[in-house]
């Protein structure tokens, strides 16, 4: 049965926010898997997330137009380029994600996702030459001053939500230039991660210092690492298709927020007066960024643009 334009737009929050909320408690599962390095954690996930899209694929029955997709990109030197290097920026974001959960730097992995939207800005305006309003260009002076004062304080920069910021907004950068579907884009990236992947794993099984078989659960959360990561995405890539941006837009701080939560109640990591006026900095900065997309969307609409995200 069709679903009417309501239940569309429900649906689409559902997926959307359950994708967030996957994504936000993704911690727990890698704290699970702390004793395992997190680079050898990583080629995990990038091989057992291939296998899973290629099930995913079989199912849709679209596994033998991989061959075609593949040709098609590397046709064009400039997307297979754009996808190559959004490849090596999802690796470091995943693996360097993974290392701060573990090494019990939550809070400021999360920080990096706080901040990414407001760098998906800058990268739009100078690698797209968009147009940035007063009140965005507002928003980035005041996440700055946040950043700005997390770094004095405390005497060091804060480089993991920095990395995390910027290789995950040069990844939707780069997916945006290259513009191929979530399931598909999924697909190929870890096919082109896969060869790394696998070598980097069979020279540590071979070596005797592998953690895959050391015992049942370990080898049984090295492999659901697959699903674990592309569930959120197909949730998130079905959802997004129904809402509007702006809605979008609003419901992506779901995730940040419960690693946020997770990292200071569960983990108890430390969560100081100075890292509180740092997020309301970042907090005040998101809401003036999310208002000014919401109205400019809104007014957009009023003149007969519809949109898609």
């Amino acid at each position: 049965m069709k679903l009417t334009s309501t239940n569309e737009h429900s649906t689409g929050i559902l997926f959307a926010a359950f994708s967030y909320i996957l994504w936000g408690f993704l911690p727990l599962y890698w704290k699970v898997l702390q004793h395992v390095p997190a680079w050898e954690l990583l080629a995990h996930r990038i091989l057992w997330s291939l296998v899973f899209m290629l099930v995913i694929l079989l199912a849709m029955k679209k596994f033998s137009t991989i061959p075609l997709e593949l040709k098609t990109l590397f046709a064009n030197k400039k997307r297979a380029i754009g996808l190559t290097l959004a490849s090596i920026c999802i690796t470091l974001n995943w693996g360097l994600y993974i290392w701060a959960v573990n090494t019990n730097n939550i809070v400021e992995a999360s920080l990096g996702y706080y901040i990414n939207p407001l760098v998906s800005i800058l990268l739009g305006i100078i690698v797209l030459k968009e147009k940035l309003s007063r009140w965005q260009m507002i928003s980035i002076i005041i996440a700055s001053v946040g950043v700005l004062i997390l770094t004095v304080n405390f005497g060091s920069f804060p480089w993991i939500a920095i990395t995390l910021a910027f290789s995950f907004g040069f990844y939707g950068l780069l997916k945006k230039m290259v513009q191929l579907g979530a399931v598909m884009g999924l697909t190929i990236e870890t096919l082109l991660l896969a060869p790394c992947a696998l070598l980097f794993l069979s020279v540590l099984q071979t070596g005797g210092s592998a953690s895959f078989g050391m015992d049942v659960m370990t080898t049984v959360f090295l492999i659901g690492a697959g699903v674990a990561t592309a569930i959120p995405l197909l949730l998130f890539a079905s959802g997004a298709k129904r809402i509007p941006l702006s809605m979008v837009g609003l419901l992506q701080y779901l995730a940040p927020t419960i690693s946020l939560l997770l990292g200071v109640f569960l983990y108890n990591e430390p969560f100081t007066k100075i890292h509180l006026i740092a997020f309301m900095c970042i907090w005040t900065a998101l809401t003036i960024y999310t208002l000014t997309v919401t109205k400019g969307l809104r007014m957009k609409s009023r003149d007969g643009v519809r949109f898609t995200s």
